[in-house]
C-alpha cells in the first residue's frame, strides 16, 4: 500500500461513523448563453485589460502572425506536439532559432531561461475572466516551458472559448496538470507598484483563431 492509499484509508476509517455530507446545491449559472462572437469579444476585452497582446485571425493567418511576433526573438522553444504549419514561416525567416522540448531531451531551467519566447496551443479559455488554461497536452507541453521564457505566444481556438467558468470546467480533466493564465505575469504586492515577469512571462501574446 502506498503512503497516499494509507492516508486515504485512515481518513475513510475516521469518517465512517459520521453522517454523509448533504448534497450541495448547484444553483449557480452553468451556461453563459453567449454566442461564439460574444465570447471572443469578451475574451479580447479582458485580455487587453490585463495588458496582453491579442489578435483575432482565421486559420490561414496563424503562421504569418507567429513569424511576426517572433521577429525579435533570437531563439524560441515549442512543445513536441505543436502544429508544424504554425511555425513554417517563422522557421523560414530565422532558421536554427527553434528548440523543441521533448521528453527524451527536456530543456533545463537554465536553458529555458536563455530562450526568448515560447509558442503553445491551449486547452480551454474563459471569456468572462480572461483566463487561458493549459493542461499539458502535446501542443502545450510541460508547465516549465510556459513559465520561464520571457515571451509566451499562445494560440486559442474559437471552439475552445467558454463563456463562464462552469462551462470551462466541464471540458477539463482535473487530474491533468493545469496552468491558468490571466494576462502576463504581474504583481503589485510591494507598495502597489506593478512589476511584470515575477513568476512567469513578462509578455503574453494571444492569437484567437476563428473556426
Amino acid at each position: 500500500m502506498s503512503a497516499r492509499e494509507d492516508i486515504l484509508d485512515r481518513l475513510r476509517s475516521a469518517l465512517r461513523d459520521h453522517p454523509a455530507v448533504p448534497e450541495i446545491p448547484r444553483t449557480y449559472r452553468e451556461d453563459s448563453g453567449m454566442s461564439a462572437e460574444e465570447r471572443i469579444e469578451l475574451l479580447v476585452d479582458r485580455l487587453v485589460d490585463y495588458k496582453a497582446g491579442v489578435t483575432v485571425v482565421d486559420e490561414a493567418g496563424i503562421g504569418a502572425l507567429i513569424a511576426e511576433l517572433l521577429l525579435d526573438a533570437d531563439s524560441y522553444v515549442v512543445p513536441q506536439g505543436i502544429d508544424e504549419v504554425w511555425l513554417a514561416e517563422a522557421d523560414a525567416t530565422g532558421p536554427g532559432r527553434r528548440r523543441t522540448d521533448t521528453p527524451e531531451a527536456q530543456l533545463s531551467v537554465a536553458e529555458l531561461d536563455a530562450v526568448d519566447a515560447v509558442v503553445t496551443g491551449s486547452a480551454v479559455s474563459v471569456a468572462e475572466t480572461g483566463t487561458i488554461i493549459l493542461d499539458g497536452s502535446p501542443n502545450q507541453g510541460r508547465r516549465a516551458i510556459t513559465l520561464v521564457p520571457d515571451h509566451h505566444i499562445c494560440v486559442v481556438r474559437e471552439q475552445d472559448v467558454a463563456g463562464i467558468l462552469p462551462e470551462a470546467l466541464r471540458r477539463l480533466d482535473g487530474t491533468r496538470p493545469l496552468t491558468w493564465i490571466s494576462g502576463p505575469s504581474a504583481t503589485s504586492d510591494i507598495e502597489l507598484q506593478r512589476v511584470e515577469g515575477v513568476h512567469g512571462p513578462r509578455n503574453l501574446d494571444v492569437i484567437i483563431v476563428r473556426a
